[in-house]
């Protein structure tokens, strides 16, 4: 992408953002125009400013009206653009315009470097679930596109990597790697990766920072990344150290939640004590730097019965989690109150289940990639494994019935209290994960 601005390409907005010499030479060539009489200089001595003079404030004032169809062009016209248009200055103005539009999209990334997208518009009044069925990036003809391997060292595994939605860009974490994948474009990049190495661990974005926790057997800390600077520093650590957990950001808190509980430093021959803490969250206030404790000298946040976090995200001030109890799912909404100095409290509220088969659930199979969509949806992805638990139990009706649900889009409306189901994922999806781009 250029730094200086080119106007060729865009119309209205985007008129010179350099005075065009040539229109200097031409005046002063022009024989009616006498130079030794300043006064005949004055009717065309007042060239019209470009629009990269305004600043920045003025500039994203012009930019948040765009229609949306327009801002993939806008942001190569130059860097500034580019980074106005990436700011999250940028879509809050756009909300209070009433012109913020909501996009779905679901990555499936194997250690190939195959990248499979598909993108789905959400209606913006979300008065319907969805507007339309899954359909590749704008950007390409084809659901697929290759991520930069040679950028990277080859130690990487992106076998449980986890995503971030960070304006139009869809961060993708892995062990040893990590990629940033333009959703206005469909290029992928290679970012630096995390401090440690990491594996199914919790990931969220707030306020443009991402934040990842868990996932590392020898150290509790918690990091984050600076899209800006392309860099990660740790800035806390977590009062537990867990395998397989969930992340959600609501309220401008770090959620984490599900897994194992690892003992630190480890048992004899390396071997690592494990806990299931699967039912529990922490929460990490991340303005004021502290954890947030239920009440005082209480830990984390339990599900009331029990359970086990299959899938989590936060809409608005709340997170929304899906608990697995075998035999039966549940689903739950978690309203903290938590303060800067890192008290707070918060209760559970039980909501109507996801609409999945009992006997689905039987020995895990079923997993949730959730999203949250503004303040009004959640939508949640549903992944099947096979081969869990009992097997093939229940004969090859249970098989059929579970298979018939992976890529199933269930979405929430938390309003009405009500589940309906969307359309399905494209065919061949898997280890899928699912961000809602704003822009």
């Amino acid at each position: 992408m250029a730094d200086a601005c080119n106007s060729r390409s865009l119309s209205w907005l985007v008129k010179p953002c350099r005075p065009d010499p040539r229109r200097e030479i031409v005046a002063h060539q022009h024989p009616s125009l006498d130079i030794t009489h300043p006064q005949h200089l004055r009717p065309s001595a007042s060239p019209v400013a470009p629009i990269a003079s305004l600043p920045d404030d003025i500039l994203l004032e012009c930019l948040s009206r765009v229609p949306p169809s327009s801002l993939p062009a806008l942001s190569l016209v130059c860097r500034r653009f580019s980074l106005l248009l990436d700011s999250p200055a940028f879509l809050r103005l756009r909300r209070s315009h009433g012109r913020l539009r909501r996009t779905l999209h679901a990555l499936a990334l194997s250690d190939l470097g195959v990248l499979s997208s598909a993108s789905l518009p959400v209606d913006s009044s979300l008065a319907a679930a969805v507007a339309d069925a899954w359909a590749p990036p704008a950007s390409s003809s084809s659901a697929f596109a290759v991520a930069p391997l040679d950028a990277l060292d080859g130690s990487f595994s992106f076998s449980h990597a986890r995503i971030a939605a960070v304006g139009r860009s869809i961060y993708i974490i892995g062990r040893g790697a990590t990629l940033r994948y333009d959703t206005w474009t469909g290029a992928v990049a290679a970012r630096a990766p995390t401090i440690f190495p990491r594996k199914k661990f919790a990931a969220a974005a707030i306020g443009g920072k991402i934040y990842v926790a868990g996932g590392a057997a020898r150290t509790s800390a918690v990091e984050e990344y600076d899209p800006v600077t392309d860099a990660w520093r740790v800035v806390a650590d977590a009062p537990r150290q867990r395998y397989g957990c969930i992340g959600a950001a609501a309220g401008g808190v770090f959620y984490i939640a599900g897994g194992l509980r690892v003992g630190g430093g480890g048992g004899e021959g390396g071997r690592l004590d494990a806990h299931v803490c699967a039912g529990s969250m922490d929460a990490y206030h991340v303005e004021a730097g502290a954890w947030v404790r239920g009440r005082p000298g209480a830990g984390a946040a339990v599900l009331p019965g029990g359970g086990c976090v299959v899938g989590a995200c936060g809409a608005g001030p709340h997170v929304y989690v899906v608990a697995s109890h075998a035999v039966e799912l549940s689903f739950w909404r978690w309203e903290g109150r938590a303060r800067r100095s890192g008290g707070g409290g918060g209760e559970w509220t039980r909501l109507e289940p996801p609409p999945i088969p009992a006997r689905a659930g039987l020995g895990g199979a079923v997993r949730f990639s959730c999203v949250g969509v503004g303040e009004k949806k959640v939508v949640a992805l549903v992944h099947v494994s096979f081969g869990c638990g009992n097997g093939g139990g229940g004969g090859g009706r249970r098989s059929s019935e579970v298979a018939a649900l992976e890529g199933a889009v269930l979405v929430y409306d938390i309003r009405g209290g009500e589940w309906t189901r969307g359309p399905d994922l494209p065919p061949g999806f898997r280890r899928f994960a699912v961000a809602c781009v704003e822009f």
